[in-house]
């Protein structure tokens, strides 16, 4: 059971990025998939979530309007597209699965399993 997120790297602000977690191991299917960030000296915060069998999805108030998070349902795989980042938007992003069909803001310590994250950083 794996979750392998993907796609980080060094942007400039305004400018795009796509992450993706894809899982190995298990379906998708009776999950809700969520991205967490953690920035240097900050608690990691939750971003957003997509419950895996019908699409629905929730964001935190900081991304709305510029994130969105997708689903491949052939791949097993969750994609959250990134715009107009800024340099808060800097941070480590995990993505996490909850067995729960739950939308909404989640609480890091009900998730189930959590990939290795992958660095965003965002220069002025």
């Amino acid at each position: 059971v794996q979750l392998q997120a993907s796609g980080g790297g060094l942007v400039q602000s305004g400018g795009s990025l796509r992450l993706s977690c894809a899982a190995s191991g298990f379906t998708l299917d009776y999950y809700t998939i969520g991205w967490f960030r953690q920035a240097p000296g900050k608690e990691r915060e939750w971003v957003s979530c997509i419950r895996f069998s019908d699409g629905r999805t929730d964001y935190a108030d900081s991304v709305k309007g510029r994130f969105t998070i997708s689903r491949d349902n052939a791949k097993n795989t969750v994609h959250l597209r990134m715009n107009w980042l800024k340099p808060e938007d800097t941070a480590v992003y995990y993505c996490a699965a909850d067995y729960s069909d739950y939308v909404g803001p989640q609480s890091a310590i009900v998730m189930d399993y959590w990939g290795k994250g992958t660095l965003v950083t965002v220069s002025s």
